[in-house]
């Protein structure tokens, strides 16, 4: 089987090496990829924002199989594009794309179908959101409606940071389109977690609960980043949360995009705050892996990812079937210094020739130069995986690796996964 995969990060990577691995792939071609894909599959330029763009590709290679990535080209509408065209697709259509390209839609079908979330107000004027914002209770959060690269929504703890950010928004159109429409909502006071789900109209497989790292610095301080690392299985999400998530969120949900229409076929990402009392709620969906998540999530299951993805794109998807590890996966995101703000870019990097079975490494932002060595190419430059039978032991391992992968100023936090191992302690 020929697959081709859209996108160029790590989570990219990692869905090119689960084809990698996979007895049912026999070539893989990544558009446009990054310098550590061009080692695993064959990169082909490609607009991911253009969808007809995609499908031409597609076409050209002959795909039996094509995974989309990034939200923008599903937002974009590919995943209609391919499927028109005869080809199939891990990835949800337009209709269910809006769940995360439109987070004013998705507050509204959360409410409309009783799914615990933050309560919310949306506004496109800005006189009326500052009157609203005025008399509000704080802390609040912000968000641009549209997508805005992970950097669209803020906590605001008063009414003039509050009104800084909606005159960013709403006047200074500081995040274009995505910001014309701004959500306001209650502030949740509690412990986040993400659950992934790989979904095949009702039927879908729930992976295990992981918690990102959002904040540049240690004890999550500091910028809002893509994510500095991430872990799973995240023990906030026990067995009394879990159910709750399956029977108050999870199966509303996929019985709601059905009524409405909606043959959802992708990965539908769960952001949940979990509150003191134990009681999940919505703070967002991603119709797409996460990233970092993706990549200690693939490794932890038992069943060749592969064959799960292509299950889930032909509807045919069989959830008592699927196992997952008992094994812990972290990974740790190796970052330019100076990342989230301004930072160097070509910086050449310098891998292990080995690792442990149990260790990998997955490019994000990274390329080849006109010498062929693999330089710093983005923000996120790459991150470091392992698996183990402990959590301890997979920061033990994952970092021993990390010591071992080096560029000028190279950033990374030390304390991935410090929460649970605080509590295990």
């Amino acid at each position: 089987m020929k697959v081709l995969v859209i996108g160029s990060g790590g989570r990219e990577h990692s869905l090119v090496i689960a084809c990698k691995k996979s007895p049912l792939v026999d070539e893989i071609i990544a558009a446009p990829g990054n310098g550590g894909m061009s080692l695993d599959a064959d990169c082909r330029p490609v607009d991911v924002n253009d969808a007809e763009a995609i499908v031409a590709l597609a076409k050209e290679v002959a795909a039996d199989l094509v995974i989309v990535g990034p939200e923008a080209p599903l937002a974009a509408g590919a995943a209609d594009k391919l499927r028109e065209a005869g080809f199939d697709v891990y990835g949800p259509n337009l209709d269910g794309a809006r769940l995360e390209a439109s987070k004013t839609y998705t507050k509204e079908f959360l409410i409309n179908n009783k799914i615990p979330t933050a309560w919310g107000e949306k506004f496109k004027d800005f006189s009326k959101a500052l009157t609203y914002l005025r008399n509000a209770e704080y802390p609040l959060v912000i968000k641009a409606d549209g997508l805005a690269a992970g950097k669209g929504v803020l906590i605001v703890d008063n009414f003039t940071d509050a009104e800084q950010v909606a005159h960013e928004m709403l006047i200074k159109n500081t995040f274009g389109e995505a910001g014309h429409e701004i959500l306001v909502e209650e502030f949740m006071d509690g412990e986040e977690a993400s659950i992934m789900l790989m979904v095949s109209g009702e039927d879908y497989v729930m992976l295990p609960a992981s918690q990102d790292h959002k904040r540049a610095g240690e004890g999550d301080t500091g910028l809002n980043t893509g994510g500095m690392g991430a872990y799973a299985p995240a023990a906030v999400v026990d067995d009394a949360v879990e159910q709750k998530v399956r029977d108050e969120i999870i199966v509303p949900t996929l019985k709601a995009l059905k009524e409405d229409g909606i043959d959802y076929r992708g990965t539908l990402y769960i952001g949940i705050m979990v509150l003191p009392d134990g009681q999940p709620k919505v703070v967002e969906f991603n119709v797409r892996f996460g990233d970092p998540e993706c990549q200690i999530l693939l490794p932890l299951l038992e069943q060749d990812p592969v064959q799960l993805i292509l299950d889930c794109a032909k509807g045919q998807l069989k959830p008592e079937t699927v196992r997952v590890k008992d094994e812990y996966s972290m990974i740790v995101v190796m970052a330019a210094g100076g990342y989230p703000n301004a930072y160097h870019k070509g910086d050449v990097i310098s891998l292990p020739t080995e690792l442990p079975d149990n260790v990998s490494i997955v490019h994000a932002g990274t390329k080849k130069n006109d010498a062929g060595e693999i330089v710093t190419a983005g923000g996120r430059v790459l991150g470091v995986v392992a698996n183990a039978p402990t959590l301890q032991q997979a920061k033990e391992d994952v970092y021993q690796a990390v010591d071992k992968v080096t560029w000028k100023d190279a950033y990374y936090r030390k304390d991935i996964a410090w929460r649970q191992l605080a509590r295990e302690a």
